[in-house]
């Protein structure tokens, strides 16, 4: 039976239907045939957010017509590649430095929203008001309430909304998934996630500067808390400042953290402590942590993160990855394929039953198979079928990856063992704990509300 931890997260934050494999409702039919033309429309043009618009068009029938950024040498430099791309015209495409002017265009049909977190929940909310169908890049957003609001504002419009964690699409990872479901590797008693970072080198620190020409640096910071303009907080480095993001945590662990649960049909742990801090490059100028351990206790397993900047020598020797620990067999797996390594019978004693499984050697990733095409032309088809159950990441399969991240987080911040009461919806009586559950808007922008 579900315990009652488990059944109330899922009614308080409503959660879980995608990890349980429930079937979603199958809401009218009200968009687009197969056959039709989908206008896209793209908010935030730099970084995954091109890489996603690219991949997005690669699907029959797409055209892209708009584009929003608040910096407008980024939307000079697009414009300029637009006619280089198969079937798309510059001439036929907007511009708008306000995203709710985009919005506003009834012609377009989807949405990708590629800005920085803190910026997420507001424009997919208005978005899913709008009428459009999205794809949100991971993670989500910056903090569990607006987690939860986005799926509640997905389930009242019935909008189609896909997560940018593609991994769930990939073949290889779907069948690794099977694996563990089946029950071979035995019981599992730990998944350890990880990404060790060897690319990362220490931010150095500068002096805070004059907004570059052609920026709307109010339209950036948006809700976040106001602050002179600094190059390091702006464009890809946003990542390490808590303003803005999560860091390492949300960046790679919603990725690794999503297959895992996923495979093991677990929502909310019971509970988590982390611990960590600045130990690589303690004198840079980032805020988050740069090494980090995390412990999730779950209903009968345990979830271990971690990471670690300028080193690749991870678990297992791989710089990321997910390795499923069961009493007859382990599976790792990573972005390079999987492999199963079996337990022997030690000292004539097998307490543990038979092995059901041999050896797994290295099981690569299909030549030629793009994961994240796999992931937007899956978009695009449940779009067309007006099917958010045919999505394979779901907005609820967002917000249980990203929550889980923001608690480790928490955790680490607060510096104390969490535990997560999923009938009120937050930390118990810890404060420190349950003021960082909510989302602080600033700017005179409002937290929306569904």
């Amino acid at each position: 039976m579900e315990s009652n931890n488990r059944r109330n997260f899922l009614k308080k934050s409503a959660l879980g239907a995608t990890a349980f494999a429930m079937p979603l409702p199958m809401f009218p039919s009200s968009i687009l045939g197969a056959n039709d033309r989908l206008n896209l429309g793209l908010i935030g043009c730099k970084g995954m957010g091109w890489s996603d618009t690219l991949s997005v068009l690669k699907n029959s029938g797409v055209k892209l017509i708009g584009l929003c950024d608040v910096d407008q040498n980024v939307l000079d430099q697009r414009l300029s590649e637009i006619d280089k791309i198969e079937g798309q015209d510059s001439k036929k495409v907007k511009t708008y430095g306000d995203y709710r002017e985009l919005l506003d265009n009834k012609d377009i049909d989807i949405v990708i929203i590629g800005t920085p977190d803190h910026w997420h929940c507001k424009m997919m909310v208005d978005a899913c008001e709008a009428g459009k169908q999205i794809y949100v890049e991971k993670p989500i957003a910056n903090t569990i309430e607006e987690c939860q609001i986005m799926l509640q504002a997905a389930k009242k419009y019935n909008s189609v909304v896909q997560v940018g964690q593609w991994q769930r699409s990939g073949p290889h990872y779907k069948k690794a998934i099977e694996i563990v479901q089946s029950g071979v590797l035995g019981k599992i008693r730990l998944v350890k996630v990880w990404a060790y970072q060897g690319w990362m080198r220490p931010v150095p620190i500068v002096a805070d500067s004059a907004v570059p020409k052609g920026v709307d640096y109010q339209g950036w910071l948006g809700p976040a808390p106001s602050r002179p303009f600094n190059a390091n907080r702006f464009h890809f480095n946003f990542r390490w400042f808590w303003d803005y993001a999560g860091g390492l945590m949300t960046d790679w662990g919603v990725h690794e953290i999503d297959i895992a649960l996923f495979a093991m049909k677990a929502l909310a742990p019971k509970s988590i402590m982390a611990s960590g801090g600045k130990l690589a490059y303690p004198d840079d100028a980032s805020e988050t942590p740069d090494t980090l351990q995390a412990l999730f206790e779950f209903e009968g397993f345990n979830m271990q993160w971690e990471h670690a900047t300028g080193i690749d020598l991870g678990p297992y020797q791989k710089p990321e990855g997910i390795a499923f620990i069961g009493n007859n067999a382990t599976l790792v797996l990573n972005r390079g394929g999987y492999e199963v390594l079996y337990e022997k019978e030690r000292d004539g004693y097998n307490g543990w039953g038979d092995n059901k499984i041999e050896p797994i050697a290295n099981m690569g990733v299909p030549e030629g198979v793009n994961y994240l095409d796999l992931h937007t032309t899956n978009f695009v088809d449940a779009v067309r079928a007006d099917d958010p159950s045919s999505l394979n990441t779901y907005i609820e399969s967002g917000s249980v990856a990203a929550i889980n991240a923001q608690m480790g987080n928490i955790a680490f911040k607060t510096g104390e063992k969490l535990y997560w009461n999923a009938e009120n919806n937050n930390f118990g009586d810890n404060e420190k704990a349950n003021a960082l559950i909510k989302a602080k808007y600033h700017n005179g922008i409002e937290l929306p509300m569904v």
